[in-house]
C-alpha cells in the first residue's frame, strides 16, 4: 500500500468526505466536466454527516445532480469559456485573490506561496494557473485533509485564503446572467463552505 493509500485509509469517514468534496469542488472550477463526469455525479449520492437530514447541501447537491442529466458538455464547455475564460477579460474571475482582497491582491498572493513554501507545496510546471485559483485552493484544503494535517491548521487557512474569496466567487457566478449549469456548482460550494466554516467555528469539522 502506498503513503497516500495508508493516509486515505487512516483518514475518518467525515474527513474522507470532506476531502472528496473540496475534490469535486476543485475539479469542477478547474474546467469543465466531461459526459462521464456528468454520469457520476448523476448517479452518485452525497457523503457525510453533512448530507443527513435533506440540508442546504443535500439541496444543493439533488440541483446539481438534475443539471448532470440535462447537460450537454458542449453547451457546458462553452458556458464555462464564457464564465472564466473569456475573451481578453472572463466575466468571472476564478483567481481569489481579487475576491479576498480586492485592494491588494498581491499581498495576498504573497502570504499563499509563503504558506506553500513553508509546507513544501509548489505549483507544478505543466500548470498554467496561479496559485490562487478556487481549484488550487480547493486542491490545498484536499491535501491537507488527507495529510492530517492539524484541525486549526486546517481552519488558519481556510480562514485567510479560501472561505472569503471562494465564498464571493461563488455569489458572482449565482449573479452572472451567462451561467446556467454553473449556478448549482457554485450553490453546492457555498453550502459545503458555510458547512465547514461553522464547523470549524465549534471547533470541530461536520
Amino acid at each position: 500500500m502506498s503513503d497516500a493509500s495508508e493516509r486515505t485509509a487512516a483518514l475518518e469517514a467525515e474527513d474522507i468526505a470532506r476531502a472528496n468534496w473540496y475534490g469535486l469542488i476543485g475539479r469542477l472550477f478547474y474546467a469543465p466536466p466531461d459526459p462521464n463526469l456528468l454520469a457520476e455525479i448523476s448517479r452518485s449520492g452525497p457523503g457525510g454527516k453533512e448530507a443527513e437530514g435533506g440540508g442546504g447541501l443535500v439541496v444543493a447537491w439533488r440541483a446539481l445532480q438534475e443539471a448532470c442529466r440535462s447537460a450537454y458538455p458542449a453547451v457546458v464547455r462553452q458556458e464555462y469559456d464564457t464564465l472564466f475564460v473569456g475573451v481578453g477579460k472572463a466575466q468571472v474571475t476564478p483567481y481569489l485573490s481579487g475576491y479576498a482582497e480586492a485592494a491588494s491582491p498581491d499581498r495576498y498572493l504573497v502570504r499563499l506561496r509563503e504558506q506553500l513554501d513553508a509546507w513544501g507545496l509548489a505549483r507544478r510546471e505543466d500548470v498554467s494557473e496561479v496559485e490562487d485559483h478556487i481549484a488550487g485552493i480547493s486542491d490545498i484544503m484536499r491535501w491537507l485533509i488527507e495529510n492530517q494535517r492539524p484541525l486549526a491548521e486546517q481552519q488558519q487557512f481556510f480562514q485567510d485564503f479560501a472561505y472569503r474569496g471562494a465564498t464571493a466567487l461563488c455569489a458572482a457566478v449565482q449573479k452572472s446572467t451567462s451561467a446556467s449549469f454553473y449556478k448549482p456548482v457554485a450553490s453546492l460550494a457555498a453550502s459545503f463552505l458555510e458547512i465547514e466554516k461553522a464547523a470549524f467555528e465549534m471547533g470541530g469539522t461536520a
